[in-house]
């Protein structure tokens, strides 16, 4: 078994609400204790689990999601390297559909001074900082706001996505699960995730490697209905390869 399969065993385990131990662990997949303790650290060190004395318990709810402030902190340097690489597909007089969450707002960090660009989007972050760019046309979304995590949701949002032909979607989510659908924790929020696949010509996932080991209660939609996925290196590769099968074009950075 590879180390990433392993792991996620070990992940599903510890969701299901059990606390696993280091020696139990060894034995049930015939491997040493020093290979399960780093598995442990590795699951740690991702936000995905919590170390205890002799194993690990699951680090929080699975329908929790952290404030806006306390995310856009966390794998800061895998986020903004997506965000590059998306902005790489940003051409003049585009028209962009933008996500919430911190991985957008790298996005739109790196796309200041495109002439012609129409940017339509329910994530406040990101109208802040597009705001004051003269180049940038913005359409920002109705909805409820959110302000722990400063977004428009609901069915408003979802509405305003009606009419709107848009060149490129970016998307956010919470997990990829393990028939590779689109997961995230927030049901008010997967309306208009729907509703911005349906508005784009093309649809574009960013999601770091930690997305792998994600989840959530609610389905957004399925692999097949990207066409572009973003990811960072480490990702497990086996997951990638599987994307790959159904003809979703990979970006590793």
């Amino acid at each position: 078994m590879l180390a990433e399969q392993r792991r996620q065993e070990v992940l599903s385990t510890v969701r299901a609400g059990q606390t696993v131990e280091t020696a139990t662990l060894a034995k049930r997949f015939g491997v040493s204790e020093m290979t399960i303790r780093r598995d442990l650290d590795e699951l740690a060190d991702r936000g995905l689990l919590r170390r205890v004395r002799g194993g690990a318990v699951q680090a929080r709810p699975l329908r929790y999601e952290p404030p806006f402030d306390e995310s856009r902190i966390e794998r800061v340097e895998q986020k903004a390297r997506v965000g590059v690489a998306a902005a790489e597909l940003v051409g003049p007089g585009a028209t962009v559909i933008i996500d919430i969450g911190t991985t957008a707002l790298q996005l739109a960090r790196h796309i200041h001074g495109r002439p012609g660009l129409t940017v339509v989007t329910n994530n406040l972050a990101v109208y802040e900082e597009l705001v004051t760019d003269e180049a940038i046309d913005i359409l920002l979304l109705g909805g409820l706001v959110r302000r722990n995590y400063r977004s428009l949701v609901g069915f408003l949002t979802a509405d305003s996505l009606q009419g709107i032909q848009a060149d490129l979607a970016f998307i956010g989510i919470s997990g990829i699960g393990h028939d590779l659908s689109l997961l995230d924790t927030t049901a008010e929020e997967i309306p208009a995730k729907r509703a911005m696949l349906r508005a784009a010509k093309r649809v574009v996932l960013l999601a770091d490697g930690a997305k792998f080991w994600g989840g959530g209660l609610g389905r957004v939609a399925g692999i097949d209905d990207l066409d572009v996925l973003i990811t960072t290196s480490d990702a497990p590769q086996d997951r990638l390869a599987a994307v790959r099968e159904h003809d979703v074009e990979v970006r590793v950075v």
